[in-house]
């Protein structure tokens, strides 16, 4: 039994990782470290135009309907790169989460937005370290409305 990545997994690697070198360096990550919403919309509306947020959604909502072993390629390369912002939570958690209990009517509504990067999911902290919850925002370009700190 064969327990490698397949070429078009290993192609989606390479292509992972090149983007994410030059996206996202070292210095990247500790600026984002120090702000207030911690990802910027350029990096995160670039995911989403190389299908990231869809990866594994169904085609009919906008997804490439690609599975975990794929999903878990790129997310290999976000974690080489200790890549910030609010990708599991939003694309994993709350992309899954809808999928398995989301109604017809919610899935046709929220899913291709999600595929498209248009909405973001996170879990955060206060200033105080406390564990604040969830927090959502219908887009990239809107802050939280409170202070908090997406978890990296």
């Amino acid at each position: 039994m064969d327990f490698g990545f397949s070429e078009e997994q290993e192609m989606l690697r390479k292509s992972a990782r090149d983007f994410l070198a030059k996206e996202c360096p070292m210095t990247y990550v500790r600026q984002m470290m120090e702000d207030e919403r911690g990802f910027r919309d350029e990096p995160w509306q670039k995911m989403a135009a190389l299908g990231w947020m869809g990866l594994i959604l169904p085609e009919e909502h906008g997804g490439a309907g690609l599975d975990f072993v794929d999903l878990t390629v790129v997310l290999e390369e976000m974690g080489r790169v200790v890549l910030p912002g609010p990708f599991f939570s939003t694309v994993v958690l709350g992309g899954v989460a809808l999928l398995a209990g989301g109604s017809a009517a919610q899935k046709k509504e929220l899913l291709p937005k999600l595929a498209a990067g248009a909405g973001t999911r996170r879990a955060s902290r206060s200033r105080r370290g406390r564990r604040a919850g969830a927090t959502s925002s219908p887009g990239p370009s809107s802050s939280s409305p409170t202070r908090t700190r997406p978890i990296c």
